[in-house]
């Protein structure tokens, strides 16, 4: 089993399955920040897929292709934005009517495109992106060159250098910026934050926004990249995986990008394991098992971080 985990193809895969599901974390983190679930990170990530990837095949440019998955996954964000915010519907039912869509609509979608069955259409789609299409991976100068680490470190895709660049930059918004402290007062206390002048509804919009671009690189870097084309189900629980590495990581982004990294971990194993003959029914839950057992963890965690609070202030009480 060490032989088959310390290798430097499975590290290098470890961040390849990392990335989608790191952008798919820092929308959650900075949403959470600013009092907004976006639950909807799952069906966002399928339509930008699915754009993404046709855009990509009509026009032969892959750069062309990620800036209408980008767009597309802030329209979608931005809509459900509009539905929550404006006309007050619940968020979380509002998140699961978009990935609803992100399921049964982009499959409704591809066969009015395509106008073709169903079987035929899935089996375009998936081959949509050749190697020319693809967007490139990149080899480092001088780490390439490095034993060990350069075959790690060098020739992913660039979402995947972007995706951990962005775990600074999103550090940097949150709290080195006057936006950040906005979006970190309104989750916070919206009201205080609306009573010194801050619009509330702005700086929501502005929060899910930002979730919806990053669910839009994720979605981007699955269907232009790591699957070349767009399937059915292909972001196969990525922003729910997503979603429980923000809370895993405390809603900040250096913690969340380090359990985006244990569920990537755990992907990676699965997939090695399964390359090995055992069967694959047996490997591909652990993921998922691992999500449940991670967030277990931390609820315990922060329950006993509670305890340990009110134990301390009880004491503080008593001495007086």
């Amino acid at each position: 089993m060490l032989q088959l985990i310390f290798t430097t193809d499975f590290f290098f895969s470890i961040l390849r399955i990392t990335a989608p599901i790191l952008f798919a974390t820092l929308g959650a983190v900075v949403g959470e920040k600013a009092g907004v679930s976006n639950i909807g990170l799952e069906g966002t990530m399928m339509v930008a897929a699915l754009f993404g990837s046709l855009t990509t095949y009509w026009s032969g440019s892959w750069a062309v292709g990620l800036i209408v998955a980008l767009f597309c996954g802030v329209l979608v964000s931005l809509l459900m934005g509009f539905f929550a915010f404006n006309l007050k519907t619940d968020i979380i039912l509002t998140g699961i009517a978009v990935n609803m869509i992100g399921s049964g609509g982009t499959l409704f979608l591809v066969k009015v495109i395509t106008q073709q069955t169903e079987g035929k259409a899935l089996a375009s789609t998936t081959s949509l992106i050749t190697a020319a299409h693809q967007i490139p991976s990149w080899n480092i100068p001088l780490i390439k060159d490095i034993p060990v680490l350069g075959p790690i470190l060098s020739g992913h895709c660039i979402l995947t250098y972007v995706a951990f660049l962005l775990v600074f930059l999103t550090w940097v918004l949150l709290y080195r910026t006057p936006l950040g402290l906005n979006i970190r007062s309104v989750g916070e206390n919206p009201n205080a934050a609306s009573s010194v002048g801050v619009s509330v509804l702005k700086i929501k919009y502005i929060a899910i926004g930002f979730s919806g671009l990053m669910a839009g690189f994720g979605g981007a870097f699955m269907s232009m990249y790591y699957s070349m084309g767009w399937s059915l189900d292909m972001v196969a629980g990525r922003g729910f995986i997503a979603l429980a590495a923000q809370a895993m990581g405390a809603g900040e982004p250096v913690g969340s990008m380090l359990s985006a990294l244990v569920f990537g971990f755990a992907q990676a194993f699965s997939i090695k394991v399964s390359s090995r003959g055992i069967d694959s029914n047996l490997v591909t839950p652990i993921p998922y098992l691992v999500t449940i057992l991670g967030l277990v963890v931390f609820a315990l965690v922060i329950r006993h971080r509670v305890k340990k609070q009110h134990s301390a202030s009880a004491l503080e009480k008593a001495a007086k």
